[in-house]
C-alpha cells in the first residue's frame, strides 16, 4: 500500500461575520496517497478554496491538522511553512499567474533560478518541450493563448518536481476543448513524475480524470468516491 502523503484530520475553519460566526469548513477528514490524483469538487462557496489554502499552509484552521509526510503544518511557524511549501509543493491557478515581463522560458525557469540552479534555463526548455511549446519559448504571456499560458504554468509548476501539486480551477478560464487538453497534460505529468495531484474544481467532467473525488457542500464533506475516467 502506498503511504499517505497528506492526512487531514478534523479540519475546521470558523471566521467572524456581522451575523455571528461563519463556519467555512467543519470537521474535514481525508487522506491522499503519494502519487494519487484527487479532485475536490463543489459549488461556488462550498469551501473548496478555503480548504486548498489550508492544505498549502497559506491559512491556519480554527482546529484540526494537515500532516504532510507526517509533519503537521500548523506546528510550524510561518517561515517554516513557507520553506515546507518551497521544498514540497507547486501550484496551478485559474488565472495562470505568469509574470508579464518575462517570456515563457524565463517564467518556467524562475523557480529553479530562485533556488540557485545553474541549469534552470536548460531544464525550462525541456519542460516547455514536454508541454508542446518548444516553438514558443521566447513569447511573452500577452502573445500566448489562454491554453498556451496554462501550459506554461504547468511547465513552471512541474519544473521543481514537486511532491504535491495543488491546482485551483486550472481549466476555469478555458474553453472546453482547451480545458480537456490541459487536464490530459496535467494527468500525464502527474503519472510521469509521480507527483501527488489535488485539483479543486466545480466541473464534474474534469473531476473524472482523477482517481478519487471528494465532494464538499456548505463546508462539509458529503462523499468520497472513486472516479477514474
Amino acid at each position: 500500500m502506498p503511504a499517505s502523503m497528506l492526512v487531514v484530520s478534523s479540519l475546521t475553519k470558523v471566521v467572524a461575520s456581522p451575523g455571528g460566526e461563519l463556519r467555512l469548513l467543519q470537521d474535514i477528514n481525508f487522506s491522499v496517497d503519494a502519487g494519487e490524483r484527487v479532485a475536490i469538487i463543489g459549488a461556488s462557496g462550498a469551501g473548496k478554496s478555503t480548504l486548498l489554502g489550508l492544505l498549502a499552509g497559506l491559512d491556519t484552521p480554527t482546529s484540526g491538522s494537515v500532516q504532510l509526510n507526517g509533519v503537521n503544518l500548523f506546528d510550524l511557524n510561518e517561515d517554516q511553512r513557507a520553506r515546507m511549501r518551497g521544498d514540497n509543493m507547486s501550484f496551478v491557478f485559474q488565472s495562470f499567474q505568469l509574470l508579464a515581463n518575462l517570456n515563457a522560458l524565463e517564467n518556467v525557469a524562475l523557480p529553479l533560478e530562485i533556488k540557485g540552479d545553474d541549469q534552470a534555463l536548460n531544464k525550462a526548455k525541456e519542460r516547455l518541450d514536454e508541454v508542446g511549446l518548444a516553438e514558443r519559448i521566447h513569447h511573452y504571456p500577452s502573445q500566448l493563448s489562454g491554453g498556451e499560458q496554462q501550459r506554461v504554468a504547468l511547465a513552471r509548476a512541474f519544473i521543481t518536481e514537486p511532491k504535491l501539486l495543488l491546482a485551483d480551477e486550472p481549466t476555469g478560464s478555458l474553453d472546453h476543448d482547451t480545458g480537456v487538453s490541459v487536464i490530459n497534460l496535467l494527468t500525464q505529468l502527474n503519472e510521469t513524475q509521480g507527483s501527488t495531484l489535488i485539483i479543486v474544481t466545480h466541473d464534474e467532467k474534469i473531476a473524472e480524470y482523477c482517481q478519487r473525488v471528494i465532494t464538499i457542500e456548505a463546508g462539509r464533506i458529503q462523499g468520497i468516491s472513486d472516479a477514474t475516467k
